[in-house]
């Protein structure tokens, strides 16, 4: 379980993070969250689908690396096998957390940076340093907070594409059946993509809509980023090749 604590200088100055990926650095992942302004990127790479969350009814759209829990293909000889990994990904063991400030009487909740302390990406040992040897964060730390800063800007901007998806229409149920070389039979289901047939009979009205909310293209590069379960599938065939 995680334990996220408030990152500071003077508890945390010891602190490194390793960067290298593996399934025992919490790499092995079978999504990740990703939003419309990243799609263009992730989309290359990845499947993107959306995931429903069977709390809130939420749906987010996700780059998926695998076919069940656990399983993240990309991950080959302790490197990730793709030139670009989202930035939900990127900013692990990262998270933004929220503390209250009080400045002139006004409390305020400011965002800050809280770091799972118990990740097996966290060490004294190895890794990059967190803070410089006389105070101020280190480069990478750096670049970790502009990370989480688009990611929390991008995150919360999912909200009005969601909203709009689902007054349209255009979100559907899927199910994926997949037949490897070795015979085995395996069916991803629980996530949703976009109903081409909705899509296709929208209204002008609609298509604006999309356009101008900067959605449509975001529509489209989803839809063409399924072209990538022919890669996953070629990837699991090559993973349990040896168990033949």
């Amino acid at each position: 379980m995680a334990n996220h604590v408030l990152l500071n200088s003077v508890e945390h100055s010891d602190l490194r993070v390793i960067t290298q990926r593996g399934d025992k650095y919490g790499d092995d992942l079978w999504f990740s969250p990703t939003f419309v302004d990243e799609i263009r990127s992730v989309q290359a790479h990845y499947p993107i689908v959306f995931h429903k969350d069977q709390t809130t009814a939420q749906f987010t759209p996700v780059a998926l690396f695998g076919f069940e829990q656990q399983e993240n293909l990309f991950l080959q000889a302790n490197e990730w096998n793709a030139s670009y990994i989202p930035l939900s990904v990127q900013r692990m063991p990262f998270f933004i957390g929220r503390q209250a400030v009080t400045t002139d009487g006004m409390t305020e909740q400011q965002r800050v940076i809280t770091l799972d302390i118990d990740s097996p990406k966290v060490s004294k040992t190895q890794g990059i340093e967190l803070f410089l040897e006389y105070g101020g964060n280190s480069q990478y730390l750096e670049n970790i907070a502009a990370i989480l800063e688009t990611l929390h800007h991008g995150l919360q901007a999912n909200d009005a594409f969601i909203n709009t998806l689902v007054a349209l229409n255009l979100l559907e149920s899927m199910t994926l059946d997949i037949t490897l070389n070795n015979g085995s039979k395996h069916q991803l289901i629980g996530f949703y993509t976009i109903n081409e047939d909705v899509l296709n009979n929208l209204t002008p009205d609609n298509i604006v809509q999309l356009h101008n909310a900067g959605y449509l293209q975001a529509v489209y590069l989803i839809l063409a980023s399924q072209v990538h379960f022919n890669d996953l599938v070629a990837l699991k065939n090559k993973r349990v090749a040896p168990e033949e």
